[in-house]
């Protein structure tokens, strides 16, 4: 529960922006007061679009004392520089997944954060909706008995078909593994706790992507970062998962998730969404059977209310106020490196032990 109005700064103005502004206008102790964005024109028109009373530079933005948290929107491979900058200008940072593109710029920023004495928070935050909540709850209830293993399937976004520019998704900081794999290892973390080590094959598909959506700014965007990895991840508790992230599949019949117990199977929709049927078949059992959520719903399923962001800025507005930090920088760390070890063991070709860990967040439906 947030009790006092907290000012938001957003860093950023780009395709994710009004997903941040529409779902955060649901919560109206959190207020919008400023855009901050390189192009100032475009935090303009941002601002003017969406009511916003004030808008600029980045710099402005650190500099604007009626603004204590600062969500930042930049792409991934300005993550690092740009929380460390605002946290050194004292605002309370959210930041889009993921926290940083390699893990030596994650530590940059948890030391940062610990220098600042500020709350740090970070995407993806649809660990807390109300699909993955309740699949925490199942397992952590004994529903499947003691889990076992658990699978992973990331099939292509099929940007190319959808957003003006989708270059930053085929370059450093992108790829299906640090732009999608986020979801999918957070939840896997939030359910299994934390990742002893990785191993993992990766490799490019396509060289070159063709652009086709509507409004598109480039015609074509050369691929710089592996398309399609497969990867074991090791859990400290014995689980074994296996995830397939790739941009080179564009159909399949795979699910997005399951996790597999001595008792039975939990099926977990979409890990982009905040919600959807979390379905259970126990041993022997001749159907599955949709639970009960475990939380409220955060949008309607099946509409674009599932896109809206900004449950995990609420989230920070909590910790700001003394209160569970969910979402929280260690968290994220080791979600980050989890997902760096992918690419690590790829390239070595051995199996990658994790330095991190974390405990699993507490769950939303004790609070």
């Amino acid at each position: 529960m947030v009790k006092h109005t907290h000012r938001i700064g957003i860093l950023g103005s780009g395709n994710i922006f009004g997903r941040y502004v529409t779902g955060l206008a649901r919560y109206p102790e959190l207020r919008i007061v400023r855009v901050g964005d390189i192009d100032v024109a475009r935090a303009k028109q941002a601002a003017v679009e969406h009511d916003i009373p004030a808008w600029g530079d980045a710099a402005e933005l650190y500099a604007d004392d009626t603004v204590d948290i600062l969500v930042n929107l930049t792409p991934p491979v300005h993550h690092a520089r740009t929380v460390v900058t605002a946290l050194e200008a004292g605002k309370h940072v959210y930041v889009e997944k993921p926290l940083a593109t390699t893990v030596e710029e994650g530590r940059t920023v948890l030391e940062a954060a610990a220098r600042s004495g500020r709350v740090l928070g970070s995407a993806p935050d649809t660990f807390l909706g109300s699909a993955s909540q309740t699949l925490r709850k199942a397992i952590d209830s004994g529903a499947i008995g003691t889990p076992i293993g658990a699978s992973a399937f990331i099939s292509h976004s099929k940007a190319e078909t959808w957003h003006p520019n989708p270059a930053f998704l085929f370059q450093e900081g992108g790829g299906p593994v640090m732009d999608m794999g986020p979801y999918y290892f957070a939840i896997l973390v939030n359910a299994l706790g934390a990742v002893r080590s990785v191993g993992a094959s990766s490799r490019i598909g396509a060289p070159r992507r063709t652009v086709t959506s509507p409004g598109r700014t480039v015609d074509s965007v050369d691929v710089t970062v592996p398309t399609h990895a497969a990867a074991v991840l090791t859990f400290a508790s014995g689980v074994i998962a296996t995830s397939q992230m790739s941009f080179d599949v564009w159909d399949t019949d795979l699910p997005a998730m399951e996790i597999y117990g001595t008792e039975g199977t939990l099926s977990l929709p979409n890990p982009n969404h905040f919600d959807g049927d979390v379905r259970l078949r126990r041993h022997g059992e001749g159907d599955w059977t949709v639970l009960e959520p475990a939380v409220e719903l955060f949008g309607a399923v099946g509409t674009r209310e599932q896109a809206r962001r900004g449950l995990g800025v609420r989230d920070l507005a909590t910790a700001v106020e003394g209160g569970p930090h969910r979402a929280n920088a260690s968290f994220a760390f080791h979600v980050l490196e989890a997902l760096c070890a992918v690419e690590d063991s790829s390239r070595s070709g051995r199996t990658v032990r994790l330095e991190s860990t974390c405990e699993r967040p507490e769950p939303r439906w004790s609070a």
